[in-house]
Formats: C-alpha cells, structure tokens, sequence
C-alpha cells in the first residue's frame, strides 16, 4: 500500500521532470509497462519508452509555467491530485487539473491519467 508520502515524492519528481524536459527524469517516473493517458478518452502512450518521446514532442519549456497541486485522496497504490497550471504567455492561460495515478511497489506509475480544463 502506498502513503501520502510516496506521491508527494513522485509529484515532486514529476514537477522537476516537467521543468527540466530530462529523459532520464521523465523515464524514471513510470514502469516499463506504464499507460499515460492524456486524455480520458485518447489512446494512451504505452510504455516508458513512448512515453518519454510523447512528452518531449508536447514540452513545455523550462519557467514557462508554474504549478501547484492538492493531493486529494490516496486508496491503495491510487492517488488523486488536483493541479493548477498557469502559463507565462501572452494571454496568462490557465488550466484546472485532475489526475488519477498509480503507484507501483517502487513507486514508479503504472498509470497516469489527466483530465484538464482551460479557463475560460
């Protein structure tokens, strides 16, 4: 059974990855197997190894967001994380997040799902 602690570990570790666009960073965040779904109705990106080229093909670029988060329920190896985002551009855009991970005995994700909504 996973803790608090152990998703507050990887959402740190996730936040870093998203600042520094690393492979070796973003690799380390799921299993060789994982899912990550980018949204809940597309297909997810399968494995580590798609994963890592379907997140630097979508990058955002170091300091050009800032996030913050809520990790709103922990059962079992899910954990439920609720985010802000905003963007440093032009328009100041902003997105609510809603995400759904879960954690393995090592604490890598499995399964990665985000649901994201932009400010109108």
């Amino acid at each position: 059974m996973r803790q608090r602690a152990d998703f507050e570990a990887w959402l740190q570790a996730y936040t870093a990855a998203w600042d520094s666009n690393n492979r070796n960073e973003i690799g380390a965040l799921f299993t060789e197997d994982a899912e990550y779904y980018t949204a809940p109705f597309r297909q997810p990106w399968r494995g580590r190894n798609e994963i890592v080229e379907g997140w630097l093909q979508r990058r955002d670029e170091p300091g050009d967001h800032s996030f913050r988060h809520e990790l709103i329920a922990v059962d079992g190896d899910l954990g439920v994380v609720r985010g802000w985002t905003q963007y440093k551009d032009a328009e100041a855009t902003r997105f609510s997040n809603l995400w759904l991970i879960r954690l393995n005995g090592d604490s890598q994700a499995s399964s990665f799902v985000e649901w994201w909504m932009q400010e109108t």
